[in-house]
């Protein structure tokens, strides 16, 4: 799972009536140009044929009124990165397109980038050995090796101190299939509860075959 960044970024420009916005510095065109310079980013600027890169704006607050610029506009945003070269390289340039898009536009803007979780990966060796510890408890036709995803997890901090194996449980409702199940974070996700005995079933056998294992 990648690695993950939150952003915030103050966009300030100068309030005027909404009539007149040639005596204003607009923060909001200024922060819809900046979101499209993200983009670009990811677009035009990194090479993700190496590695995946996302750059999300998911909110965006400035202004009290229809008839009113307003001098601020904040936005909160995600980054995910699964290279530690590429994310030094993208937070690089996420300031860079940010401060200049704004300059360029007569406004500041301030950009602070939390230090986040790093990339969550399971090792290798210890996901070898626990495999038939989950092909006994859900089957092997029911045990799926992912593909990287660009979600991220704080579980990485234990990962990064010992060896540790992440996994996903199955809560998709019996007669669904993935086409129509709803993801997190939207108004229609939804979970079958029934998962959660495969859940302390499995995280049980990991615990008493691993012990067995290294007595």
């Amino acid at each position: 799972m990648a690695a993950v960044n939150t952003m915030s970024i103050k966009v300030k420009g100068r309030q005027a009536h909404g009539s007149t916005p040639w005596s204003s510095i607009d923060p909001i065109v200024t922060s819809a140009q900046i979101i499209m310079g993200l983009q670009t980013i990811v677009s035009r600027q990194m090479d993700i044929s190496k590695a995946p890169v996302v750059i999300t704006i998911g909110k965006i607050e400035g202004g009290v009124r229809s008839n009113i610029i307003p001098e601020e506009v904040n936005l909160l945003g995600t980054i995910r990165t699964f290279d530690t070269t590429m994310q030094r390289i993208v937070l690089q340039k996420i300031r860079h397109t940010v401060t200049t898009i704004a300059e360029s536009m007569g406004a500041t803007a301030e950009v602070n980038i939390d230090n986040g979780y790093p990339v969550t990966f399971n090792d290798p060796e210890l996901t070898r050995k626990m495999l038939p510890t989950l092909y006994e408890v859900a089957g092997e036709e029911n045990v799926i090796v992912a593909h990287p995803i660009t979600g991220a997890e704080d579980f990485s901090f234990y990962a990064k101190e010992i060896p540790g194996i992440f996994y996903f449980l199955g809560g998709m409702p019996k007669g669904m299939n993935s086409a129509d199940a709803s993801q997190h974070h939207t108004p229609d996700f939804f979970i079958d509860d029934k998962s959660l005995l495969l859940g302390m079933r499995s995280l049980s056998y990991l615990a008493l075959d691993y012990m067995a294992s290294h007595q």
